[in-house]
């Protein structure tokens, strides 16, 4: 039995009561060129979208380049307008909706926060022209060397998503959304990634697992919930802001979720004692009441869920949609997985399976 538990929370110092992504227009692994004129063949989408864009009186300087690889149907393109380079987001229905992303849009604009200001929509035919936030990814900015300077306005991000966007009629991180996510790794990466691996030992666990995580998840405080809050969605701006992009699946969430999407992070492993120092910095910063262990089992559990649906989710992008720059990122996730089953004897049923050769391999 779940109940899922709104709770207020306050900051001690100032009383304040309250994923495969845009990439900062470009996807590294996937597309080495960042930046690739468009082939002058007809383009179904593209030439609606200058009809459109010909209506509101934009004049393009010259057409459009692709500059992003998403793991969702989406595409961007760069779009030169009056001495401006602006984006084109392009979320073709009736796969894609732009609506999600410019609710989220607005309430990360009221806090305050850089999110790309939108200067035209097209809902019905699924267009967006957008701020152009640039290319220098905190992927590409973040290292051991500088992490101590970069991540306290990281963190101060987390907090404004904690104490001060509104959540208002945002949907919940519920806990089918959650079951469905960790439910990935069997379907696609056992299912279809490491089809040798005996499956009794992991289904029959994978239930009882599922449930003390998807507990954990709800019965920490809630608030608004980025859902893919990493050094790919996060870049530099020219203003030196942070741009934060890919929030259109935002949900009301546990508080712990966005944290570790950040400190579990896919190009760069951070140790285990520096983790735990940035637990209790997000502990105090946020004004948690709660233990100190208990806040990092929180972590660790939420962890937990969210690599394990990382691992699925790569494998799916392969199998089912032919993306195969993914498929190289899983060995890390899913030493993210094992490493912190290791930390809970509890879930050694969990990990013994998870253990196997034929699962690992």
């Amino acid at each position: 039995v779940y109940s899922t538990i709104i709770v207020p929370f306050k900051n001690s110092q100032n009383d304040i009561i309250h994923l495969a992504a845009w990439s900062g227009y470009r996807q590294k692994p996937l597309l080495e060129s960042s930046v690739a004129i468009i082939p002058t063949n007809p383009d179904p989408r593209l030439d609606p979208a200058r009809t459109w864009l010909t209506t509101l009186g934009v004049r393009l300087q010259r057409g459009f380049q692709d500059v992003a690889v998403d793991a969702s149907i989406r595409r961007y393109f760069r779009a030169d307008i009056e001495g401006r380079s602006h984006i084109l987001m392009d979320a073709a229905p009736p796969g894609e909706d732009v609506r999600p992303f410019m609710d989220v849009n607005r309430r990360l604009r009221a806090a305050r926060l850089h999110a790309p200001k939108i200067f035209h929509a097209d809902r019905r035919n699924g267009f967006l022209l957008l701020e152009d936030l640039g290319d220098e990814l905190y992927r590409d900015l973040l290292d051991k060397n500088n992490v101590d300077e970069l991540f306290p306005a990281l963190f101060d991000i987390l907090e404004t998503f904690a104490l001060a966007v509104s959540t208002d009629d945002l949907p919940l991180f519920s806990v089918r959304k959650l079951r469905r996510d960790m439910d990935l790794f069997p379907e696609w990466y056992l299912g279809h990634h490491r089809t040798a691996m005996p499956r009794q030992r992991l289904d029959a666990v994978w239930d009882d697992f599922c449930d003390r995580i998807i507990d954990s998840a709800l019965t920490q405080p809630q608030c608004f919930v980025h859902r893919d809050f990493h050094s790919c969605n996060l870049l530099r701006t020219a203003e030196n802001e942070i741009g934060i992009i890919d929030f259109q699946d935002a949900v009301i969430g546990p508080v712990s979720y966005d944290f570790v999407s950040l400190i579990w992070d896919r190009y760069i492993h951070w140790p285990r004692p520096q983790i735990e120092t940035w637990m209790e910095t997000i502990r105090l910063k946020l004004g948690l009441q709660m233990e100190p262990e208990q806040w990092r089992r929180y972590c660790d559990l939420m962890g937990l869920q969210r690599n394990i649906k990382i691992v699925g989710i790569f494998a799916r992008l392969y199998y089912r949609d032919g993306k195969s720059g993914y498929l190289e990122m899983i060995p890390r996730f899913y030493e993210y997985v094992t490493s912190t089953l290791r930390l809970y004897p509890e879930f050694a049923a969990v990990l013994s399976p998870m253990e196997h050769p034929e699962c690992v391999q």
